[in-house]
């Protein structure tokens, strides 16, 4: 019996976004072979100093976890695009802080999982589908201080990713701005089950040398 168990934020938690559609949870259930269970423990609206509070609650049968978080921490920095700046060295060193802050308890989350001693998948943080075209070359580029954070710290642990930024690339696959519609869903779970082989489906993917 594998059980796989999602942890995380509103990427896997987004029931409340498909308009009746399934949500993440739902489709990866039916990617799955007889013998494989999934759990949802993912929270719409936590933050990296939230998960911790759902490792707890991992079932002891648990097989593999998959960690998709980060969104809302960059969220609550996002005044960050308006801040009045004096020069691009005070706007870089504020991107920095705020990564400094994000990485320190990104490392902290992921230690505690990998001492589950289960396979950890991780997520990046996708680009979302911001109407203006302005904000959201913003909001990319601001992104790339988290996403950079969680691939570095995958890196070093040797950890299977899931860059959502290249599986929800399309409208479509958006509720809003921010939220995985059922279409990004079905894509989202596509990965997942492919990430931590539960099927067949061969997805893209790359390999990463570290000295």
């Amino acid at each position: 019996m594998s059980h796989l168990v999602l942890l995380g934020d509103s990427i896997f938690d987004n029931a409340a976004y498909t308009r009746g559609g399934p949500d993440v949870v739902t489709q990866v259930r039916t990617l799955l072979p007889h013998g494989w269970a999934a759990s949802l423990l993912a929270v719409d609206g936590h933050r990296t100093i939230d998960v911790g509070r759902q490792i707890p609650r991992i079932p002891v049968d648990a097989t593999h976890l998959v960690l998709s978080v980060g969104g809302n921490d960059a969220l609550s920095h996002i005044d960050i695009l308006d801040r009045p700046a004096k020069s691009s060295a005070q706007v870089l060193a504020m991107l920095a802080d705020v990564g400094g802050r994000f990485e320190d308890g990104y490392r902290k989350l992921v230690s505690a999982l990998v001492a589950r001693a289960r396979p950890l998948v991780v997520c990046s943080i996708y680009n979302g589908s911001f109407p203006d075209p302005t904000y959201q070359r913003l909001a990319q580029t601001a992104l790339t201080v988290f996403n950079d954070v969680i691939l570095r710290v995958a890196f070093e642990r040797a950890l299977t990713v899931i860059d959502l930024r290249l599986v929800c690339d399309q409208p479509p696959d958006y509720a809003n701005p921010i939220e995985p519609s059922s279409v990004g869903g079905a894509k989202i779970a596509r990965a997942i089950a492919a990430a931590v082989g539960a099927t067949n489906m061969v997805l893209g993917s790359s390999r990463v040398v570290v000295a």
